[in-house]
């Protein structure tokens, strides 16, 4: 069981880190992307590249939030080699009568 525990943790530090390495990434380039595109289109069109921009990115949240839940589906039930081991011994100790 110690080792299937240090395995999840190990795979949850590692959950966390790259969540944290893509919200960064990902928001240093939505801020500098956006900020260019609206200074570009100041005089012009700001307010439809703004609601543009807006669109955009609440889709790329939902294909986020989407790709991450498969992720999570992908990923093996925490202990479930401790739990199958427990089953098979269960098996295999004789019911009291």
């Amino acid at each position: 069981m110690s080792i299937e525990l240090h395995e999840e943790k190990h795979r949850f530090i590692q959950v966390i880190l790259w969540i944290a390495g893509v919200i960064l990434s990902g928001m240093l380039a939505i801020i500098f992307a956006s900020l260019a595109l609206v200074f570009l289109f100041w005089d012009t069109h700001r307010v439809e590249v703004a609601c543009g921009l807006a669109a955009l990115y609440a889709i790329a949240f939902g294909v986020v939030v989407v790709a991450f839940r498969r992720y999570l589906e992908r990923q093996p039930r925490p202990f479930s080699g401790t739990l199958s081991e427990l089953q098979r011994d269960r098996e295999c100790i004789p019911p009291e009568n």
